[in-house]
């Protein structure tokens, strides 16, 4: 079999080997290599409608831009062109994703083909400009691409981003609509403002954090002396944590919940428990995976990452679980001004067997969402809410505990 160009597909060939014998024997029925589907059905089904559609020159609507990190300064960006229409808006906007199957993600997102060309950040070039406008607009922008090549067929998967469908450096790029950017945002990249202050009244005026991640990687915010493109993995984290930290003060102010709380939700096997205690703010998210998991191939037990802050938040970066740690905290935030209330806030996130494929970040952030709009658990004690929230864990709750630095085991001499 043919060496994968995805170094996520290689290390799980390497851990649940595939071969031409096994393959002809399941025949995509019995799945003797241990995947939960068959890999190559499922690429079939992508592949086929996505390559009739690819050519060196393409029009359609454009819905967003991809901004690279590799090689910064100069890194490789340009807009994202629909070869379906119809779906265009959707395939850009996680927002209206939840529910979708690993599946329905991956076909949608393969039907987006990335333009490449290397910019320097600061770049004001025609390509910059370009993409700037597409970013901004409410809607998609109908683009006319011509390739240095035909883009060929991939698809490419990160813990950060959605996932990416074809790519292909590009000769020429010239927009064939009109951009409808709104005149608040218009105003916006206009002033001499800081982009934080520019994301908080966009974020006040009701625009989303996938937009206003888009807004922020095209470099259209900011004083105009440090005006950039923003690497769009670098973007969609620095949203967040611009966001919730402009929450966390509003919370602050808010009165301390009366009692506990519990919320949960689970999607493309990720399970979250949420509880919310009569406490000041603070926070704490627990990552528990399962063994055989993408990350944890080899593993014979669960392996947990924490991360915590305080009530006046924290200076560093929340290393062990990047974006989602941000992702999770934002939609919890957003949940506790909804209320006018401040509470501590302890997030448990399991992730399951069957996650083999990243499909980014918003899935902490809309699965929490999700979690924090549904009718919640209420308790008078501790103890309560946490034997609720362990008859739903697979990993023992006392593994939880050890690495708790909210729940302390002062607090919790039953769960010893």
């Amino acid at each position: 079999m043919p060496e994968s160009r995805c170094e996520i597909v290689r290390a799980i060939i390497r851990h649940m080997p595939m071969s031409k014998e096994l393959c002809l024997r399941c025949k995509g029925g019995r799945l003797l290599c241990g995947r939960p589907a068959c890999p190559l059905l499922a690429k079939l089904m992508v592949r086929a409608p996505v390559e009739a559609k690819l050519g060196e020159h393409i029009f359609g609507p454009s819905p967003g831009i991809f901004v690279g990190w590799k090689g910064y300064p100069r890194v490789l960006a340009g807009p994202l062109t629909a070869l379906e229409e119809e779906k265009a808006q959707l395939c850009d906007n996680p927002a209206e994703w939840y529910g979708m199957g690993v599946d329905e993600i991956v076909r949608m997102r393969s039907m987006l083909v990335r333009s490449k060309a290397e910019v320097d950040v600061r770049s004001r070039s025609k390509i910059a400009e370009l993409s700037q406008e597409i970013a901004l607009s409410c809607v998609p922008t109908d683009t006319e691409v011509r390739f240095e090549r035909k883009p060929s067929f991939s698809v490419s998967f990160s813990p950060f981003t959605q996932p990416l469908g074809p790519s292909a450096p590009v000769k020429k790029i010239e927009l064939a609509g009109n951009p409808r950017i709104p005149g608040r945002v218009c105003s916006l990249a206009e002033d001499e403002v800081s982009a934080t202050h520019a994301l908080k009244v966009l974020y006040d005026s009701g625009y989303d954090v996938y937009y206003l991640t888009r807004v922020l990687s095209s470099g259209a915010l900011g004083l105009e002396e440090k005006r950039r493109m923003v690497p769009t993995r670098w973007s969609i984290t620095a949203v967040d944590d611009t966001l919730g930290r402009m929450l966390m003060k509003q919370v602050r102010g808010y009165p301390v919940l009366n009692e506990y709380r519990v919320y949960r939700s689970t999607y493309l096997d990720n399970h979250f428990e949420v509880l919310l205690m009569p406490r000041r703010w603070e926070y704490e998210m627990f990552e528990g995976w399962a063994p055989n998991t993408l990350w944890t191939l080899g593993l014979e037990k669960p392996a947990i990452n924490a991360e915590h802050e305080g009530y006046h938040g924290r200076s560093d970066y929340a290393e062990s679980e990047g974006g989602a740690y941000y992702a999770a905290r934002l939609a919890v935030l957003e949940a506790l001004r909804r209320m006018r209330r401040q509470a501590g806030a302890v997030v448990f996130r399991e992730i399951y067997e069957g996650y083999i494929i990243p499909v980014g970040v918003w899935e902490v952030r809309e699965n929490v969402r999700r979690a924090m709009r549904s009718r919640p658990e209420k308790f008078q004690s501790l103890r309560e809410a946490l034997a609720d929230i362990a008859s739903r864990l697979r990993i023992p709750l006392r593994e939880y505990l050890s690495r708790s630095a909210l729940l302390q085991q002062r607090r919790l001499d039953d769960f010893a």
